[in-house]
């Protein structure tokens, strides 16, 4: 594999982002809700992988809890891009590893995604059913709401994911 470099992105780091979504969703518009992240505060967690200078990938995790206890911890993945011509060379999976470090150094104690569930079975990610995403899923979706406990917790959290305005719109969450 050739020699990733992954870090926390910085603001020189936009127009690359930039041209990253497009290329790695091309029949979707993802810029909005990455911009509108990146804006966000507390500031999310958002990481690039480069490689030879040249970004060639991007994740973001955003804070959220789960009902009232805002006291305990957790993130949302989403979402993590790759450009085309380097996919399935293991640098999402650094860039979703490396957050995950991060998140835990950090206290956080759980993190959810809704994405394949053999992709991020990979990864650890688990099926999820104590804590509900923010609005009901298609039937489609079976599987794809996930979580991973980090470090050595236990998940005990039990609700529905209370997350940023950014993505309190219905439609993130459905086709």
């Amino acid at each position: 594999m050739e020699n990733i470099e992954i870090r926390e992105s910085r603001p020189d780091d936009l127009a690359a982002i930039e041209a990253l979504y497009p290329d790695a969703f091309p029949d979707e518009d993802l810029l909005p809700l990455v911009k509108d992240l990146l804006q966000e505060t507390p500031p999310v967690l958002s990481l690039v992988a480069t490689i030879d200078a040249v970004l060639v990938g991007h994740v973001i995790f955003t804070w959220c809890h789960v009902g009232s206890d805002t006291d305990t911890q957790h993130a949302l993945r989403a979402p993590l891009a790759v450009a085309t011509a380097r996919q399935r060379r293991g640098i999402g999976r650094a860039l979703v590893a490396a957050g995950l470090q991060s998140l835990e150094r950090s206290g956080v104690e759980q993190v959810y995604v809704l994405g394949d569930p053999a992709y991020y079975a990979r990864l650890g990610f688990a099926a999820e059913s104590d804590v509900m995403p923010p609005y009901p899923l298609p039937d489609a979706y079976a599987g794809a709401w996930q979580s991973i406990a980090l470090g050595d917790r236990t998940p005990r959290s039990h609700g529905t994911l209370v997350v940023s305005p950014t993505w309190q719109q219905p439609a993130l969450w459905g086709p």
